[in-house]
């Protein structure tokens, strides 16, 4: 297994060679945090360069199983899994199961995949624990489970291939702390997490929020809500009345895509900047653009790329890394242009592949 410590030369050469100079097949050698103990929630980061098998032994049967295809994130996770399965010579299966308040439907949809064949299962969880039971069955059967995105807290698990939503919070805050220092004038923040109460929201707040502490960066009242475009957009256009001498809005992906508009119709271009902590394709394309300042990349095609590969290390009984993600790093004006596209978000126009033979 190619796996190695990263040095910092290494780290700057693979965040800052230029999509153009990749292969469509050599998304890697890729910088990548390996955690360990595995599976622990507060375990230890180190740095590795994570490179997968040339090609699988066998055309083995993988199922993926995904919470829905309903947006961009997913359809990134679905280019991942399929074309990683392509390049090795893999069969996939991807089943998706409409949402997130459809759990029964994703444990039936499983327990069919695995029926019909599977010879591991991938699994982006509709809940952190209410997939154990089938995670226990199916292990039991001799059949790895490999937990991508979401999280799982099953013991039963083979392998995880995430990031954490802490991390993208943290690197949103110190990314703003950086630049406003303990010390320097002030900033105000305008800060919208997303819905109370969700697991990935209150990770990234408390990532957040401990990144600006001790910074000049002063974090307004927080404002939770559900991420729709209508509900945000209320949530901004409060911030800005009651606060006229905010610097910064930071949220969700879709608080600044939807923050956007108003801001150049209320003339504060430049006044009052955009941060996202988490990536999709009108975040992109509003850094590229000059509308939104900064958002932490967690590689989602990659993150899905690893999961197959896992599956496929697992069924030969290769080595593999049990709970590795790949390195979150945040994409600004800096360094859009030095960034692979294709590693961070789905091609243009790419259209979900259930099926890979």
């Amino acid at each position: 297994m190619k796996l190695t410590l990263k040095t910092a030369a290494a780290l700057a050469l693979a965040t800052a060679i230029p999509a153009s100079a990749f292969a469509a097949d050599a998304w890697y050698p890729y910088p990548a945090e390996e955690v360990t103990p595995a599976f622990s929630t507060d375990g230890e980061t180190s740095a590795v360069t994570y490179t997968p098998l040339e090609k699988a032994e066998k055309p083995w049967n993988i199922c993926v199983s995904f919470p829905h295809m309903k947006d961009a994130y997913w359809l990134g996770v679905d280019y991942g899994v399929a074309d990683e399965a392509k390049r090795l010579g893999v069969k996939m299966n991807l089943v998706e199961a409409g949402g997130y308040t459809e759990l029964n439907k994703q444990i039936g949809q499983i327990e069919d995949c695995v029926s019909s064949g599977a010879d591991a299962v991938i699994i982006g969880a509709i809940s952190y624990e209410g997939l154990n039971n089938v995670v226990a069955e199916v292990a039991g059967k001799g059949i790895p489970v490999i937990d991508v995105i979401n999280g799982m807290s099953s013991p039963d698990l083979a392998a995880k291939s995430l990031v954490s939503f802490r991390t993208m919070g943290y690197s949103t805050g110190k990314y703003l702390a950086d630049k406003h220092p303990a010390g320097s004038e002030p900033v105000k923040v305008g800060w919208f997490p997303g819905p109370a109460g969700a697991g990935w929201v209150e990770a990234a707040h408390a990532g957040f929020m401990d990144a600006v502490k001790g910074s000049a960066v002063e974090v307004l009242e927080p404002r939770f809500g559900d991420t729709g475009k209508e509900a945000q957009l209320k949530l901004v256009e409060d911030v800005l009345q009651a606060n006229p001498d905010v610097r910064y809005l930071a949220g969700t992906a879709v608080t600044a895509e939807a923050a956007q508009g108003l801001i150049r119709e209320r003339g504060l271009k430049g006044k009052v900047d955009l941060l996202a902590f988490y990536m999709t394709p009108g975040v992109y394309t509003g850094i590229k653009r000059g509308f939104i300042l900064a958002a932490p990349a967690d590689s989602m095609v990659v993150q899905g790329r690893i999961a197959m590969d896992q599956a496929v290390r697992i069924l030969e009984g290769k080595d593999y890394i049990k709970h590795v993600g790949p390195k979150i790093f945040v994409v600004d004006p800096s360094n859009i242009n030095d960034t692979a596209r294709e590693n961070i978000l789905p091609p243009e126009g790419y259209k979900p592949v259930f099926s890979v033979d």
